[in-house]
């Protein structure tokens, strides 16, 4: 059978009609793990789970699979083996065939589910997995859990507040998913902790300041803010919190230094006579969309030869945290700073 989606998948499960081989995986770790939940609950093996339920480690061998897989269920009419994480690239040649002639081989009675909670494959780097893919395709089924959009987050996140007793508007949702990121797991337990809090009815934006954590993308995004318009004492405030927060120097250099990349990619989109969302394309923007949208509004304040002088201190500092003394770290960040708000104000580095 071919990739299914994930309404597909949902729907199988409401009419129990979970067969076969199954397959999991994707960047939305969180709902494959909910997935899990939902087939196991529909599959409801409450008799004798210790015969018909086999959960299985990353570690368990090809052999241990297909001895639980082709076990007859044991007074029930089938049983469920799951596997978490195997990695087919630690297979050799003799262990990837046994698998693939299990896959054509498991009876009715079994619902063998390979499921990806931790462990992300690219199928197209992969020969292994690609042969995997395509002998699934002929005897089970595979769901693909893509990075959700910024809409889709949001979406999401409205329709969880309102399970919850909550009523949070996309105006704020998106402001969450600024705040947090796209990590839909992190989104999840922010957004019960902010309902936890409030109890029922509206989210403000006060409870939303006070409760939701700023993770170290959007604080840095603050800080990139700060420096393009010159503003010393928030920068310098900023780093301060960030390094209190015990964020390492070379960490936030790093994600400093993807929001001028970011303006980069945005300027030089909009000099091509493109949009400003055109970086997309070529970028990892999926469900960070408003990386863009930061980068968009900062980059008017600096031109393009100032973004080039600014991505040039970047990586001197880079360069000069990796090889300097220990201890020496925040001095490097705070002339960088100096460096970059000046360039704010005089559009180079003399």
């Amino acid at each position: 059978m071919p990739e299914i989606t994930e309404s597909q998948l949902r729907e199988r499960i409401a009419k129990d009609a979970l067969t076969g081989t199954l397959l999991l995986y994707g960047e939305e770790k969180m709902l494959i793990r909910r997935d899990v939940r939902r087939i196991l609950k529909k599959l409801n093996i409450a008799d004798f789970p210790e015969f018909n339920l086999n959960e299985l480690p990353h570690t368990a061998t090809v052999d241990q699979i297909a001895d639980a897989a082709l076990a007859l269920p044991f007074f029930a009419e089938r049983k469920c083996v799951t596997v978490s994480d195997l990695d087919l690239d630690t297979l050799d040649s003799s262990a990837l065939k046994k698998l693939d002639e299990l896959l054509g081989s498991v009876p009715e009675t079994t619902v063998l589910l390979f499921f990806y909670p931790t462990l992300t494959f690219d199928a197209k780097k992969s020969a292994k997995w690609r042969g995997f893919l395509k002998t699934l395709e002929a005897s089970g089924s595979s769901v693909y859990y893509p990075r959700r959009s910024e809409s889709d987050l949001e979406k999401y996140l409205c329709r969880e507040a309102e399970k919850m007793g909550c009523v949070l508007s996309r105006r704020l949702a998106e402001k969450m998913v600024r705040n947090t990121g796209s990590d839909l797991n992190t989104l999840q337990n922010e957004l019960q902790k902010l309902c936890a809090f409030v109890g029922s009815g509206e989210i403000t934006d006060e409870h939303l300041d006070r409760i939701v954590t700023k993770n170290l993308e959007t604080t840095v995004f603050l800080l990139s803010n700060a420096l393009v318009r010159g503003n010393y004492e928030k920068a310098y405030a900023l780093l301060d919190l960030l390094l209190q927060q015990g964020e390492k120097p070379i960490s936030i250099l790093s994600v400093l230094t993807n929001a001028y990349i970011d303006m980069y990619r945005v300027r030089a989109a909009v000099q091509s006579g493109l949009n400003t969302t055109a970086p997309m394309e070529y970028g990892d923007y999926k469900g960070r969309d408003f990386r863009l949208k930061n980068a968009a509004n900062d980059m008017r304040d600096l031109s393009s030869e100032a973004l080039r002088d600014c991505l040039e201190l970047l990586l001197e500092t880079d360069l000069s945290i990796k090889l300097s003394a220990s201890g020496m770290d925040r001095i490097a960040l705070e002339t960088l700073f100096a460096k970059l708000l000046l360039l704010s104000h005089r559009g180079s580095v003399e």
